[in-house]
């Protein structure tokens, strides 16, 4: 199955409303450090449900806002969620943004980049459209030193990257992007029972879940453009 359809399927099943709620946990933290000034134009690569950008015209005044996803369904249903004219939804692949050289001040992305056929490439992509000084923030909770996210690959039909911290920041530097930044965000909302309610359908113990959420979390990685 491709990212496409199996995307499409997602969105068509309302995943894409439970994916922002998960998500948002973290994302938000992640959001409010982009240094987006006012008429900023922001790319959300890999939109979903298009709540990253919705937030950003709301939090930060950011100016036209485009929402980029690889699924139809995906990019459909955001467009929907919004009323906005200054942001827009388009159906689009990771390896070719349709967008022209040093056009867009800021990129955003949440648990989307390690879908990409060829990371390497799209990291090129992204500093081509970036302008001089503009970031990447990309975050995702599948990387290599979340042990507990290993099992994921499992369950999706997808190929998906798995890289650690020094390869994420390795390929920032090849693709022309200084890496300002490189932290992990931990997830304080998500409800952690009791130790006496272990072991659960999910976790064999309290310890695991712990550390999946509270001390792993989100690995967030901030390029700068040249």
């Amino acid at each position: 199955m491709s990212v496409r359809e199996e995307f499409d399927d997602w969105a068509s099943s309302g995943r894409d409303k439970g994916m922002e709620e998960r998500h948002w946990h973290t994302a938000k933290h992640a959001l409010a450090r982009m240094p987006i000034e006012p008429g900023d134009t922001v790319l959300d690569l890999g939109c979903g449900s298009g709540y990253a950008g919705r937030a950003l015209r709301d939090t930060k005044d950011a100016g036209r806002v485009y929402g980029l996803d690889g699924s139809p369904e995906m990019a459909r249903n955001a467009a929907g969620y919004t009323d906005d004219p200054v942001v827009g939804y388009l159906v689009g692949d990771f390896d070719e943004l349709p967008f022209a050289d040093d056009s867009i001040d800021h990129v955003w992305s949440m648990e989307a980049f390690y879908y990409a056929a060829d990371p390497d490439h799209t990291l090129a992509e992204i500093a081509r459209v970036l302008r001089p000084g503009g970031t990447f923030y990309c975050a995702v909770n599948y990387y290599e030193e979340n042990v507990h996210s290993h099992e994921w690959q499992e369950f999706i039909t997808i190929e998906m990257t798995r890289w650690d911290r020094d390869q994420y920041r390795d390929a920032f530097r090849d693709a022309g992007l200084s890496v300002a930044e490189q932290d992990t965000i931990p997830d304080r909302e998500i409800t952690i029972p009791d130790a006496t309610e272990f072991p659960t359908e999910d976790w064999d113990t309290r310890e695991d879940m712990v550390e999946r959420y509270r001390e792993l979390g989100t690995l967030l990685t901030v390029g700068v453009a040249h």
